[in-house]
Formats: structure tokens, C-alpha cells, sequence
């Protein structure tokens, strides 16, 4: 008899996922059954369900999700490193090419072939979910499922913003949009000895920014750039704010051979004066996700130093409504289903 799971599946694109019972998968060589304890919900998430159509290469339906935490259950064939019992991560990394320039360099996130778990494999929003063994990581006792999981990506897709932005004590970074990735990105910041400036068009997340450690604290609007110019400027510039109204206020704060990393999925252009680099020498970059070394190395920082942010726990059957809300801005931190918090009845 074919075991049966809960899911949450996109069936058709641009509609509401639809909770199901289907068949628990079976590992495959180098793979992991994982039986999941908790699973973040991101914006990624809610761009998928409204796309036009699956990403290519999806399984269709598809499970979202790519923030799990679980147990292992049953080890694949030639899967042996990680053994029964042991908690993992269900990240958004499924695998890569492991050959071409962008791998081989450690920038193994940028692969363009890499497969993502609940994009172009099925992924966390269920029961059960299957990882390659090579590309997961286990997670300390410290760290509870719930907390832990949406380190799988927000938490991640922070820590790379922050490496890239070569912050030292001394130096002064600015962070755009103090929601869930801009807090992890304040404490992550704060701890290279830098002076963390937050801004956000929300006066309660700034209050909750200064809490987490923001030395300074502006007002999202057409005066931010001046006031933080005034103080002294930024040497980086990280973006998570998903507006290119955010535009000017960065240019006016950065400092000559600041960088400027752009994290939030902005679509709209900016404008961009090439003699104002020449002159400046600002550097612009983005970040994607982040490397399997990145997200183990982040793993140890969340465990020794405590990263937190607001967390909202939902049931499974409760994942479209927490899209919804989070489409609509209504989610402070994140959202992350507790498979503890029950399941759907038959």
C-alpha cells in the first residue's frame, strides 16, 4: 500500500493551491526522505502561485516552499553521510551543474542550471520532502524547527548580502526595508562591528530595528538621503525594500566606493548616470539566495549569537490565506507552517 501525505500544490498558475493527499515520494541515489517539522513562507512563493505559468522544468502540479526543517527517515541509495533521525534543512538549493565557472568559483547560487526546491522540485509544503544529501546541512539541537526554517532562505539571502558588503567595525550600513530579511541583515551587520543604519516607511519597524541594534533610524521619504548624508554617509547600501522609489535616497547616501546590493525583486528601472560612477567609484551588485557554505556558516552564527525575528506560526491548511496576507504587506517577520499545529482531515 502506497503511503499518503498532505500537500500544498500550485495546480494551475495565477490560482489558489490546492491542499492534497498524495503519495509520499521515494528517495533516489545521493537523496534524503525527510519528514518535515516546519517550512517558511516567502515572497518567492507568492510570485510562483501568480505566475503566468510553472517555471521551467516544474513538476506539474508542484509543491511549493524551499524553507523546511525535518528529520531524516529514509537514507537513498549512496546517501550515508547524514543518518537516520538527524534534523535537516529542506533550503532552496535542491542542486547545481557542479562544473560550470559559477560553481567551480564558489558562486555555486548563480548557477544558471541549479534546481530550487518548490520551483523546479517539489518542496516543503508538505509532509514529506526529498533532499540531495549533498546539498542539505544538519541543524543544531539550538535551534527549534520553526525557528530555524526561514533561515533556509530569508536568513541566507541576508547573511549574502552582508558578506558582499565587506562591512568591518567603522564602517557605516545602510538597510532599506526592515521586514523580515532587513532584521536578519541588522544583527548580521551588526556583528561585523559596523554601525547599522535602518530606514523603512513604517515608523513600528524602525522601532523594531533599533531594538535589534540599528544605531540610527530614518523615516523612508525624500529627506532620508540628506539626513543620513549628514551623519556621515553609508559605505553600503543594502536593498530589501521592493520599490525603486528607494532609488534616490541610496544614491544620495552612499560614500565614494560604497557598495550597493540589491536583494529585493525590483522590476522597474532606476536611473543610473555613468559619470556618477566614474567619479564616485560606487560599486552595484545583487545577491541570489546564497551558497551551501554560506547557509552552513549562517546556521552557526543563528545557533551562538540568537538571530531573531517576528514569527507567525500557521497550519498547513492555512498556507494560501498566509500568501494572501503576505502579498497584501500584512505579515510582520515571517510566516512559517508548524506541521505540529495539525493536518487536514481526510
Amino acid at each position: 500500500m502506497v503511503e499518503m501525505m498532505w500537500a500544498a500544490m500550485l495546480t494551475r498558475p495565477g490560482q489558489r493551491l490546492e491542499i492534497r493527499r498524495v503519495p509520499v515520494p521515494e528517495p533516489g541515489q545521493g537523496e534524503l526522505l525527510v519528514r518535515l517539522e516546519a517550512s517558511g513562507v516567502c515572497h518567492t512563493d507568492v510570485h510562483v502561485r501568480g505566475a503566468s505559468d510553472f517555471p521551467g522544468g516544474a513538476p506539474r502540479p508542484l509543491i511549493l516552499g524551499h524553507e523546511g526543517i525535518g528529520k531524516v527517515v529514509t537514507q537513498g541509495p549512496g546517501a550515508t553521510r547524514i543518518p537516520l533521525g538527524a534534523r535537516v534543512g529542506v533550503p532552496w538549493l535542491h542542486d547545481t551543474c557542479s562544473h560550470c565557472r559559477e560553481c567551480l568559483t564558489g558562486w555555486e547560487s548563480f548557477c544558471a542550471t541549479h534546481r530550487a526546491h518548490g520551483y523546479t522540485v517539489h518542496g516543503s509544503f508538505a509532509e514529506y520532502a526529498v533532499v540531495k544529501e549533498a546539498y542539505t546541512l544538519a541543524i543544531p539541537d539550538q535551534l527549534e524547527p520553526a525557528e530555524a526554517a526561514p533561515l533556509m532562505c530569508a536568513g541566507v539571502t541576508a547573511y549574502g548580502a552582508v558578506r558582499k558588503a565587506a562591512l568591518e567595525p567603522g564602517k557605516r550600513c545602510a538597510v532599506f526595508g526592515c521586514g523580515g530579511l532587513g532584521q536578519y541583515a541588522i544583527q548580521l551587520a551588526k556583528l561585523t562591528g559596523a554601525t547599522v543604519i535602518a530606514i523603512d516607511a513604517n515608523p513600528a519597524k524602525l522601532e523594531a530595528a533599533r531594538a535589534l541594534g540599528a544605531a540610527e533610524t530614518y523615516l523612508a521619504g525624500p529627506e532620508a538621503g540628506t539626513k543620513i548624508r549628514a551623519a556621515g554617509g553609508a559605505d553600503a547600501c543594502l536593498n530589501f525594500a521592493p520599490t525603486p522609489r528607494v532609488w534616490p535616497t541610496i544614491a544620495e547616501a552612499i560614500n565614494p566606493l560604497g557598495w550597493i546590493i540589491s536583494v529585493a525583486m525590483v522590476a522597474e528601472p532606476v536611473p543610473l548616470v555613468l559619470e556618477w560612477l566614474t567619479y564616485n567609484g560606487v560599486r552595484i551588485t545583487g545577491t541570489s539566495v546564497g551558497t551551501r557554505q554560506e547557509l552552513m556558516d549562517l546556521v552557526a552564527i543563528a545557533a551562538h549569537h540568537g538571530l531573531r525575528i517576528p514569527m507567525e506560526r500557521i497550519a498547513l491548511g492555512e498556507v494560501d490565506a498566509g500568501l494572501d496576507r503576505l502579498e497584501r504587506g500584512e505579515v510582520e517577520g515571517r510566516l512559517v507552517i508548524d506541521l505540529a499545529r495539525g493536518l487536514p482531515r481526510a
